[in-house]
């Protein structure tokens, strides 16, 4: 259904009294915010806390975010910071680090106010500019120690009149632009935005309740775009139902996707409760509708993570980094039931779930960091690679991301259950640890996920050996049979090609310098090269652009040792280096090989990934 709002409106629905009533014997804290100095990228806001006690109150900014798992200083853009009593009064304010002020001597109410510098939209901070102002709460409210059980009402004041609001909050009732939250961590989990945005929505029924999908589309293209991605979004959702069985239960009846298409945004896409953000600077068309892959990803996060969540994460501590050693299950099968449900829902042919496929696969396989960890340990080091910031040089090497790490560990679990359990499919494990844990907002450890792997193949022994040497070690089973009960070869796609390795060139000021470290095992490597040594020749050829290089590469074959001359800092060095084989690998339909699948192969493919005839 097709609705667009006129007039300033909010996309949220009435609490129902049970949740809205958490905390509701003391006083709300009000939050107010002004935006009309947003063409400077500032919104003055204030706090308030009533019925207070005789003791000192401590307002801090966050550290870290939902949906982050590493530090995020968000206390670096909040200046002008004063306080006030009930009568406007100032009060004084002693500072002893750099994430808190503390107020004493302050009577029933303290009002804090200070300037936020918002001018980074993405799901992480926040934007404030004449197009939009677009919050991710951590980064922007302030809130004091001790009273997160208190509910919350937040008001928006002096924005652009065409602006309309979304977010998973509930308005207050008779409100247009003021909206509430049971507590701290509800309110912090709550983006929203407020600009001109096109609206989609419409009504999905499971489990005997009635819910509403909304899409916020803030954008610079047209309607009919805006109506071709809803089509696409409304497939996807389905797909997702699907393969859960029913609709994650949104706590106020709604869904709301908060999607940013501009080019003064940055990419990104941020699961919360009952919503998400989703970004990229690239128009709907412009990216061909690429968007529609993070909304696959986040959605499915509406279930995993925001509800079978692991304990690590429950509560969320905003004055820390995160982790947790389940980001492969948390985040790496949410990368992988992404795609799967574009695939499913038609969205994307098979020959796009391919590709995509194999690329996720050939990053893993032949990613060195995985020589180090398995994909526990990786997702431990979340809080030194999700978006952390460091100015000393880290080795590349050492790590492989937990987000494809964990799709091809998911894809590894379904295709052997497929195989060796008729009748089960990692869709049948994901029910199973939502019924176990998601469903009664249980959470869990990584051991209970190897015990739920058990329990629903009725196979421990499965289970403690999958985890021991694929998830707290790092083997991975072979791909080859196991794509082949589908019909897919697996196969390498440059085994004749020329390849001295991963590393990255640069050839600016007429010389070519290796500009990102070669990882061990590879040519360059054994060679001894490292960052910043400049290639001089190869096989006594002058190198002087990455032209040079392919020519070079390109005419000679794996196996043959040319003599390589290379600056390493102050030092002209020379050595050989042995041109090794292209280790890259691709995944291919039987049918595009010349191969005929058999209709037991056919029947499996279908059963996974859906067929293309029956679209």
């Amino acid at each position: 259904m097709r609705a667009m709002l006129t007039s300033v409106s909010v996309l949220a629905l009435f609490a129902t009294p049970a949740f809205a009533q958490a905390g509701s014997n003391n006083p709300p804290v009000e939050y107010s915010v002004d935006l009309s100095n947003r063409v400077h990228h500032e919104a003055k806001i204030t706090v308030t806390y009533s019925g207070l006690g005789d003791e000192p109150i401590t307002f801090r900014m966050s550290r870290s975010s939902p949906g982050r798992y590493a530090v995020h200083e968000f206390a670096k853009n909040v200046y002008s910071v004063s306080a006030a009593d009930a009568d406007g009064n100032p009060l004084s304010i002693t500072r002893t680090d750099p994430y808190s002020w503390t107020v004493a001597g302050h009577g029933d109410t303290v009002s804090l106010t200070y300037t936020l510098y918002a001018d980074h939209g993405d799901g992480t901070y926040s934007q404030v500019d004449p197009s939009h102002a677009h919050f991710n709460m951590p980064s922007a409210f302030m809130w004091a120690d001790g009273y997160d059980d208190r509910p919350l009402r937040v008001t928006f004041e002096d924005f652009d009149p065409s602006w309309k609001i979304a977010t998973q909050l509930p308005s207050a009732p008779g409100e247009t632009a003021t909206f509430t939250a049971p507590n701290l961590q509800y309110f912090m989990d709550s983006p929203t935005e407020l600009s001109n945005f096109m609206l989609r929505e419409w009504q999905v029924t499971s489990g005997g309740h009635n819910y509403t999908i909304r899409l916020a589309i803030h954008h610079l293209g047209t309607e009919e775009e805006a109506d071709r991605f809803a089509e696409m979004a409304k497939k996807v959702v389905a797909a997702q139902y699907e393969i859960w069985g029913q609709a994650a239960p949104y706590d106020y009846g709604v869904y709301t996707f908060i999607a940013d298409y501009l080019p003064w945004i940055d990419g990104d896409g941020m699961e919360h409760r009952n919503s998400t953000i989703i970004a990229m600077p690239r128009g709907l068309a412009q990216a061909n509708y690429a968007q529609i892959g993070t909304l696959s990803h986040e959605f499915f996060h509406s279930w995993n993570v925001e509800r079978l969540r692991p304990t690590e994460l429950e509560p969320f501590d905003f004055t820390k980094a995160n982790p947790t050693p389940s980001l492969w299950f948390a985040e790496g099968f949410t990368q992988y039931y992404g795609p799967v449900a574009l695939r499913r829902s038609g969205v994307w042919d098979m020959n796009q779930f391919v590709r995509n496929l194999g690329g996720t696969l050939n990053y893993v396989i032949n990613a060195p960091g995985r020589t180090y960890a398995g994909p526990a340990e990786m997702s431990l080091r979340a809080p030194f690679v999700d978006a952390a910031t460091a100015i000393d040089t880290v080795n590349p090497n050492i790590f492989t991301s937990y987000y494809p790490y964990g799709a091809v560990i998911a894809l590894a679990l379904d295709l052997e259950i497929r195989g060796k359990y008729p009748g089960k499919t990692l869709d049948g494990y994901m029910r199973h640890m939502w019924a176990e844990h998601g469903s009664v907002d249980r959470a869990y450890t990584i051991d209970d996920l190897q015990k739920g792997l058990g329990e629903y193949l009725n196979d421990a022994a499965f289970a403690d050996d999958f985890f021991a040497k694929s998830i707290h070690g790092n083997a991975l089973p072979d791909f080859t049979p196991l794509l082949a009960q589908a019909g897919f070869e697996l196969r390498r796609s440059g085994a004749d090609s020329a390849y001295i390795g991963n590393a990255q060139f640069n050839d600016d000021g007429g010389a070519v310098t290796v500009s990102s470290s070669p990882a061990p095992g590879t040519p360059l490597y054994d060679a001894g090269l490292d960052t910043s040594d400049v290639i001089l020749t190869i096989d006594g050829k002058a190198i002087t652009s990455k032209a040079d290089l392919g020519s070079i590469l390109r005419a000679h074959k794996p196996g043959d040792t040319l003599a390589i001359t290379y600056r390493e800092r102050d030092v002209e060095r020379e050595t050989r280096l042995t041109i090794g084989s292209d280790p890259s690998i691709e995944i291919v339909a039987y049918e595009d090989i010349g191969k005929t699948p058999t209709a037991e192969q056919l029947a499996f493919r279908n059963a996974w990934i859906g067929s293309d005839a029956a679209e």
